[in-house]
C-alpha cells in the first residue's frame, strides 16, 4: 500500500508511561486507555487520571464498556481525553445524552462487535451502523467476545465488504504482522489499524520492538 494511503495506527491497552512516550516518539496516531475495570489492561490500576492528563498527545482515546454518562464525562475531563471509544451495548439514547455532556471537539468511536459470519450477525452490524451513523464520528469493527475485546482473535474481515460503511473506521481484533496484508481484500480501507494483544509481552506491557517492525512494514 502507498505510504501516503497507509492507515493510521492506534495502540490500545496502554499502562506504562515510559512505553507511551516511546510510542509518541514513533509517531503513533492514537493512544488507547482502557477504563473497563474487568479488563486485564485497566489503566487505572497503573496510572492516575492526572498522569494521563499530562501526556501531550492529540489522540488520547478512552475505551469504555457500558459505563455511566457521568463517569465517562468525568474521566474525559480529568484525563484530558480527545476521543471516546464505546465498546459495550450503548444505544442511541445513550449517545444523544453523552454528546450533550461533552465538548464539541471530543470525537466518539462506536465499536461494532462481530462474531460468526451468519445472517444474524449481518443484521446486527447493519442495524448498529444505521442507528449510530448520525451520532458518532467513527466506527470500530472488532471481534465479539465476552471480554469486550483484547482476545487476539480475528473476525472475517471480508464480511465488511457486504456493507456500506458511511464513516471512517478503525479495524481491530487480532491484528498481527502475519495477517495485516489481509486489508488488501477490503473494498473500503480502514482509517485506523488498532493493535493490542498481538503486540504484547504480557497484558498491558507492549512489545515495542515488534511495534517498531510493524510500523516499518509495507502493507
Amino acid at each position: 500500500m502507498n505510504k501516503n494511503l497507509r492507515p493510521k495506527l492506534k495502540v490500545c491497552g496502554l499502562t506504562q508511561l515510559n512505553q507511551i512516550h516511546e510510542l509518541i516518539s514513533l509517531k503513533t496516531d492514537f493512544l488507547g486507555f482502557i477504563f473497563y475495570e474487568k479488563s486485564p489492561r485497566y489503566v487505572l490500576n497503573h496510572l492516575s487520571l492526572e498522569d494521563i492528563s499530562q501526556i501531550n498527545h492529540l489522540g488520547k482515546t478512552g475505551v469504555f464498556v457500558n459505563e455511566t454518562i457521568d463517569k465517562v464525562t468525568d474521566i474525559v475531563e480529568k484525563a484530558g481525553l480527545n476521543m471516546i471509544q464505546l465498546h459495550g451495548d450503548e444505544n442511541e439514547d445513550f449517545m444523544i445524552s453523552l454528546k450533550q455532556n461533552l465538548k464539541l471537539e471530543i470525537k466518539i468511536i462506536k465499536a461494532v462487535r462481530i462474531g460468526n459470519n451468519d445472517q444474524e450477525t449481518k443484521e446486527k452490524i447493519e442495524k448498529t451502523i444505521s442507528s449510530h451513523v448520525s451520532l458518532v464520528d467513527y466506527f470500530l469493527f472488532d471481534t465479539d467476545s465476552k471480554a469486550f475485546g483484547g482476545t487476539g482473535k480475528q473476525f472475517d474481515w471480508t464480511l465488511l465488504n457486504e456493507f456500506e460503511i458511511p464513516l471512517p473506521y478503525f479495524l481491530s481484533g487480532g491484528i498481527s504482522e502475519e495477517n495485516i496484508e489481509g486489508i488488501s481484500l477490503l473494498n473500503k480501507k480502514p482509517f485506523v489499524i488498532d493493535i493490542n494483544s498481538k503486540f504484547e509481552l504480557e497484558s498491558g506491557i507492549k512489545d515495542l520492538e515488534k511495534i517498531r517492525k510493524f510500523i516499518s512494514k509495507p502493507f
